[in-house]
């Protein structure tokens, strides 16, 4: 298939792959070196086994050398598998720790140089990695290598892995939105208000894109084909203005704990439904007044929990018909 006209330099998804190495040490100390000598060669003592990268390793040493043929003229040191595990390929460094305070070690290092053949590969548990000429014993006899009948060894193993690498996660907690609480500062402050209720002698101030955006009834009252934007006055009758300023601020910030509050004490909504204001509103503005309650209906398990009648939604207490499109709307005056 022929990929002309495909963006090579802009592809619909990407992944990288990190080749990389999980690195762990141990030293493995051997006190009474003397005693060890005489062991023939191919004996060993071995540190406590130690883990990296999710594998099992140990540290092998050969006072008397690996190899017969050697005669002894050689100590051998080595790394060894010690998992039940096959085919783990890892970078390897065995150091002969200077006890001098010098620092001039003894190091055999696959890190920090290039490695023709890559990593090496264990086949299997007690495969080994490291040199069966380590260090002449009789160099090691005379050097700060050997100090009060002891040795220190190190071993770092770096175990290779490939890391498929995601999208970056950011330690950035977000704290919790705070937006209802804004929206209701607004509302508060009156700030950019361009729509007055009046409802009996109490005034409130509101925001028609915010009632559009919440309401379709409002939206449709202010931006619909037949709304009129330019209005700036609502006169709702009869109606409670505590009532009206719940639904107001629950229109606003969603919080079901201001929306039916009387003298302090809440009321269950159906009590509401049945006061005189929400009767009149009823039947004056049925299209509006069952938009409101169904805004407001997620309230109803909260205001009515501990009943144990069967729930019903707010426009079934009304007997609101919420598909209503001709329905009269609430007395604007301009």
């Amino acid at each position: 298939m022929s990929t002309a006209g495909v963006d090579q330099l802009n592809p619909d998804s990407v992944s990288t792959t990190v080749m990389e190495t999980v690195n762990g040490s141990h030293q493995f100390t051997i006190k009474g070196y003397s005693l060890a000598k005489g062991m023939s060669a191919g004996k060993y003592i071995q540190s406590d086994i130690f883990s990296v990268g999710g594998y099992d390793w140990a540290i092998y040493f050969y006072p008397d050398g690996k190899n017969p043929e050697d005669n002894s003229a050689y100590v051998s040191l080595f790394i060894a598998l010690a998992s039940d595990s096959s085919d783990i390929r890892a970078l390897f460094e065995l150091t002969m720790m200077d006890q001098s305070g010098k620092g001039v070690h003894k190091v055999h290092s696959h890190f920090d140089r290039t490695l023709e053949g890559g990593p090496y590969t264990l086949k299997y548990k007690g495969s080994m990695w490291g040199y069966k000429r380590f260090l002449r014993r009789t160099a090691l006899e005379t050097s700060d290598y050997l100090k009060d009948d002891c040795l220190v060894v190190n071993c770092t193993v770096g175990v290779v892995r490939a890391r498929l690498e995601g999208p970056k996660q950011y330690g950035i907690v977000l704290p919790p939105s705070n937006m209802g609480q804004g929206l209701k500062d607004l509302l508060d402050s009156e700030v950019g208000c361009d729509i007055t209720f009046q409802v009996g002698d109490e005034t409130y101030k509101a925001h028609k894109l915010i009632l559009a955006a919440r309401s379709p009834v409002f939206r449709a009252q202010f931006y619909g084909p037949i709304g009129n934007n330019n209005v700036d006055l609502i006169v709702v009758e009869d109606i409670e203005p505590s009532i009206f300023k719940a639904m107001l601020s629950f229109i606003y910030t969603d919080e079901t704990r201001c929306l039916i509050r009387r003298a302090e004490v809440y009321h269950p909504q159906l009590a509401v439904t049945k006061s005189e204001g929400f009767k009149h509103l009823k039947e004056s503005c049925p299209s509006m007044l069952s938009e409101l309650l169904n805004m407001v209906a997620a309230a109803d398990k909260s205001l009515t929990s501990g009943q144990s009648r069967k729930k019903r939604s707010a426009s079934s207490v009304l007997g609101c018909d919420t598909s209503t499109t001709h329905a009269r709307h609430v007395r604007r005056r301009t």
